[in-house]
């Protein structure tokens, strides 16, 4: 049960006082979600614990801001604060939420994502791939032992591979002008009453169209979808990009303020790793 003036500050930020509040367990860091309800009325709130998720937030609200579009969802209200920010949307617990993936359902999902990329708005040229490249494939080179670690290639593979892996990777351009979501995975996609919905905009800014597809179809193969390069047919660069993303990052230990987020890296990376290697021509694993 939230304390008093928790429940107080939500209460003001949407509009009711609640008569149902049911802790929603999703997502991958301790930010706490609810739905709460009051007759008809409902919404979904999220309340930041950590320093992490209150920065996360802060730039979800920001987003939310200065961002609209049907691919969005309904935005309640929200609360700044640097410690503790909170936020309400729409209640979207009776939506679709994928897997499983058909071939329309699919098909919706990428439609509505070309659409938010071809939308204007005054948002930050921030989110994963901002700030500079990310470390990748050359992070890999110097220190492989995380990596090889998973078990999904040998040392041999790896040498012989570092180098068209590394090359094809700084030549993907990650700037652009697109709307970008940038977290694009299953939980954070639903089809409401026959619209595609993006939720957790945290990650969200201006960048490379491309890039940001890209980061969406290893999850979505994942799941039983098409594999990346069915959606993505001559995107080497892109392949390299994100496979390096993940193969730098899915070995390390766990981040304590978002637990699960080392084991969808490992789920991601087990198909965008295979992907770069169809796309580059690499020896098989």
């Amino acid at each position: 049960m939230l304390e008093g003036e928790v429940r107080q500050r939500v209460e003001a930020m949407i509009g009711f006082a609640p008569e149902e509040w049911r802790e929603v367990h999703r997502g991958y860091t301790p930010a706490r979600r609810y739905v709460v309800r009051k007759g008809s009325q409902s919404a979904f709130v999220k309340l930041a614990t950590t320093p992490l998720t209150a920065r996360m937030m802060t730039r979800e609200i920001a987003n939310y801001k200065n961002l609209s579009g049907p691919f969005m969802p309904k935005v309640i209200g929200w609360h700044e604060d640097a410690v503790a920010p909170m936020l309400a949307i729409e209640d979207l617990s009776t939506a679709y939420w994928p897997p499983p993936w058909t071939a329309e359902t699919t098909a919706l999902v990428i439609d509505q994502i070309h659409r938010m990329h071809g939308t204007s708005a005054n948002i930050e040229r921030w989110g994963l791939l901002d700030g500079g490249r990310e470390p990748g494939w050359a992070s890999v080179a110097r220190d492989p032992a995380p990596f090889l670690s998973l078990g999904l290639v040998s040392g041999e593979w790896l040498e012989a591979a570092l180098p068209a892996l590394i090359d094809a990777e700084t030549r993907c351009e990650l700037d652009g002008e697109a709307v970008t979501h940038l977290d694009l995975r299953s939980d954070n996609i639903c089809i409401h009453d026959g619209v595609v919905k993006f939720i957790d905009w945290a990650e969200g800014g201006i960048g490379s169209a491309e890039v940001d597809l890209g980061f969406m179809l290893p999850s979505l193969a994942y799941e039983g979808g098409p594999l990346p390069d069915a959606v993505m047919p001559r995107a080497p660069e892109v392949a390299a990009a994100v496979s390096g993303f993940f193969a730098s990052r899915a070995g390390l230990p766990v981040i304590a303020d978002a637990p699960f987020v080392r084991r969808v890296q490992r789920e991601q990376l087990s198909t965008a790793l295979p992907w770069a290697q169809r796309a580059l021509g690499l020896p098989a694993f």
